[in-house]
C-alpha cells in the first residue's frame, strides 16, 4: 500500500455538493463569485441541500421553516448560563449544546428521508441561536428571542446585538455565510461523512463535525489571525514582525490553502468587505496590515490569503468577540454538513480506509516472570 499522509490527494468519494476544480469553487455548478454576488445564504442552503437554486415559492418556503425552528429548549439556555464561562471556550460550548440538542429532538434516531430533512432544518435554524445566546450569556445578558420577519443573516445579527444590523453588517454576515458554506472534502466535512458511515445520527454526525472544526488548523485559523493583527498592533510593525516569525519558521495564519495554487477564490470577497467596514469604523490599519503581510509573504513565499485572512478583520470590525469567529464558521459550515450528511445517507457506505503498520514484527508472548 502507498500511503498519503493526511490523505492528500485522495479520491474518497463522488459528491454533487461542491466541487474545486482548477482553483474554481462551485457549489452544485455555481460558481462561488456568482453565488457571492447574487444569493443569500437562504438560497445557498437550498441549493446545497437539493442540487438546484429555489424559486420564489421555494425560498419563501426555506425562509419560513428556518424562521420557525430557531428557538431552541430553555433546557439548553440553562445549560449554557451553568458554564464558567472564564474557562469555556464557543466552540466547545457549542459541541455540547449540539449534541445536548439531540436528546430534545423525539425524531434524533428516525432515519428516513423526510425525518433527516427536518432535523437539518431544526439544526440550520438553531445553530445560530446557540452562538448567540452563548455570546449574550457571557456577558451577562439575556439571550434575544428570534424574530420571524428578519432573514437569516438579520436574525444573526439581531440575536447577537439586540438590534437589527445596517445594511452593510447584514451583507458581510450574509457574503460571509455563503463563502464558508461548504468546501468540499475539508477535515470537518469528512468527519461528519465517517460518523454517519456508521449509520449513526445527524445529531452525532455534527457534533463531530462541530469537534474537528474547533482546531487551529481548520476552523480556528481566522482566530488566530486576528490575534496576530492585535499582537502587531501598527501597520509599520506588520513587515518586521511577519519576517522574524519566517526567520524563526513559524507559520504565518491565514496564508496557503492545501487544495489552491494561485489562490483562495473566497478572499477576495471578504478583502473587499474588510476594507469597507474597517473604513466605515475608522479602523483601516487592520485592513492596511493585512494587505502588506498577503504581499509579503505571497512574494516570499508564494502564499496568497485564504478565506481566513479577511474573514478575522471582517468580524472584529463587526464588533464580534474573536473568540466567536469559529462559531461563526459553524453557523455556516452547518449547510454544507448537513447536505454532506443528507448525500452519505442516500447512498451510504462504511467509511473504513487502512493504515501502514509500522510497528514491531511478530513476536511470541513473553511470561511476566520472563520479562527484563
Amino acid at each position: 500500500m502507498s500511503v498519503a499522509k493526511g490523505l492528500e490527494g485522495v479520491v474518497a468519494t463522488e459528491s454533487s455538493i461542491c466541487s474545486i476544480i482548477d482553483d474554481k469553487l462551485t457549489y452544485a455548478g455555481y460558481t462561488i463569485d456568482d453565488l457571492t454576488e447574487n444569493a443569500s445564504f437562504e438560497e445557498v442552503v437550498y441549493l446545497l441541500w437539493n442540487g438546484e437554486l429555489p424559486n420564489a415559492e421555494q425560498l419563501k418556503a426555506i425562509r419560513t421553516q428556518l424562521a420557525n425552528e430557531m428557538d431552541i429548549p430553555e433546557a439548553i439556555i440553562d445549560h449554557l448560563r451553568s458554564y464558567d464561562i472564564s474557562k469555556v471556550h464557543p466552540m466547545g460550548a457549542l459541541r455540547t449544546a449540539i449534541s445536548l440538542l439531540g436528546l430534545y429532538d423525539e425524531e434524533a434516531d428516525v432515519m428516513e428521508e423526510e425525518a433527516n430533512l427536518r432535523k437539518a432544518i431544526r439544526l440550520q435554524a438553531k445553530v445560530a441561536t446557540i452562538v448567540t445566546a452563548f455570546a449574550r450569556i457571557r456577558q451577562g445578558k439575556d439571550p434575544v428571542a428570534p424574530r420571524k420577519d428578519l432573514s437569516y443573516a438579520e436574525n444573526f445579527l439581531y440575536m447577537l446585538n439586540d438590534r437589527e444590523g445596517e445594511a452593510i453588517e447584514i451583507e458581510a454576515i450574509d457574503k460571509a455565510l455563503v463563502l464558508h458554506a461548504d468546501h468540499e472534502l475539508n477535515a470537518s466535512t469528512f468527519t461528519a461523512r465517517v460518523c454517519v458511515g456508521t449509520l449513526s445520527d445527524v445529531y452525532s454526525g455534527i457534533t463531530a463535525a462541530i469537534g474537528a472544526l474547533k482546531g487551529p488548523l481548520h476552523g480556528g485559523a481566522n482566530e488566530q489571525v486576528m490575534a496576530m493583527l492585535m499582537e502587531i498592533g501598527e501597520v509599520d510593525n506588520a513587515i518586521p514582525y511577519v519576517k522574524e516569525k519566517l526567520a524563526n519558521k513559524e507559520r504565518i495564519m491565514g496564508m496557503g490553502h492545501r487544495v489552491y495554487r494561485t489562490g483562495d477564490p473566497r478572499a477576495k470577497h471578504l478583502q473587499k468587505m474588510s476594507e469597507q467596514l474597517t473604513k466605515l469604523h475608522g479602523e483601516e490599519k487592520w485592513y492596511d496590515m493585512s494587505v502588506l503581510i498577503e504581499n509579503y509573504i505571497k512574494e516570499e513565499k508564494g502564499l496568497p490569503a485564504n478565506v481566513d485572512f479577511y474573514s478575522a478583520s471582517v468580524y472584529h470590525s463587526l464588533g464580534i468577540d474573536h473568540d466567536l469567529f469559529t462559531p461563526i464558521f459553524a453557523v455556516s459550515r452547518m449547510s454544507g454538513w448537513l447536505a454532506h450528511i443528507l448525500e452519505q445517507y442516500a447512498n451510504n457506505r462504511l467509511i473504513r480506509p487502512r493504515a501502514e503498520y509500522t510497528g514491531s514484527n511478530l513476536r511470541d508472548f513473553v511470561p511476566m516472570d520472563q520479562r527484563g
